[in-house]
């Protein structure tokens, strides 16, 4: 066949276009393992960052770990509140369970304040324990802002009415305006605040502009963000809506019945 020809040109390209993709899919393949476990890893660091039990965001892996060996993670279900011993903790992905219709939950739009339309029939929360007690109790929480859905960890008190500490790991948000849920200075406000009432319903309000120190109801107002009220929102409609009856309100229910489990 003549090095020229056209048939000769299809069939190199052919031949390349075939182990290019063998390669490729065998690099894919391989890294697969690594990738899960730098994932893991940098939930393991977010979550621990936005505890206020890690205080460098570079940590290498083996702080990590070390910090995260206080930390116990169940799975439990959702409408019942209950431990789902059935499920691997290590393996469970709540965010994959959302889009399979064996393990999801279609929420009604009238319930549906953060936004979110499907959610999983179980969730990880974390059980920080410190001196032979519980310090922390971190639940995973996600909503709609403008432009993205924002995935984070809010800490609370062994009580469950305070909070320890609050950040997001992963969304979409405009830098500058909704992205300044990033901010050290806005997270840093959220400790200490009052996100449950005495009924146990979600009392946390982002308020437009600056809270106000003499207001009766400062310490359960959190600053807007400037130029950014629909992420403001969708911040505080996601956690009204997690620590609400058809988010982690059965669970949190249980835990406090149970003394702090």
């Amino acid at each position: 066949m003549n090095n020229d020809s056209v048939g000769k040109t299809i069939t190199v390209a052919a031949i390349l276009c075939i182990v290019c993709s063998i390669l490729v899919s065998g690099a894919a393949v391989s890294l697969r393992p690594k990738q899960q476990l730098n994932k893991q890893l940098d939930i393991k660091k977010n979550l621990l960052l936005a505890a206020g039990l890690l205080k460098n965001a570079k940590a290498s892996k083996n702080e990590i770990e070390e910090a995260f060996s206080v930390v116990e993670t169940k799975v439990i279900d959702l409408e019942t509140g209950e431990e789902a011993t059935d499920i691997d903790a290590k393996t469970f992905d709540a965010v994959k369970a959302a889009k399979d219709p064996k393990k999801n939950v279609r929420i009604e739009a009238s319930k549906d304040i953060a936004g979110i339309k499907m959610r999983a029939k179980h969730s990880k929360v974390y059980l920080v324990k410190e001196g032979g007690s519980i310090s922390q109790v971190i639940l995973p929480v996600h909503g709609k802002g403008l432009w993205s859905t924002m995935y984070g960890f809010l800490a609370l008190s062994p009580d469950t009415k305070m909070v320890k500490g609050f950040g997001f790991y992963q969304h979409g948000e405009t830098p500058g305006l909704g992205g300044e849920v990033d901010n050290p200075n806005w997270k840093k406000q959220w400790i200490g605040k009052r996100i449950l009432g005495d009924d146990f319903k979600p009392v946390i309000d982002i308020v437009k502009g600056a809270a106000n120190p003499s207001s009766k109801t400062f310490n359960q107002e959190i600053d807007g963000l400037s130029g950014a009220t629909i992420t403001s929102n969708g911040v505080e409609y996601a956690l009204h809506y997690w620590l609400g009856q058809d988010g982690f309100g059965p669970f949190l229910a249980k835990f406090r019945a149970a003394g702090g489990m």
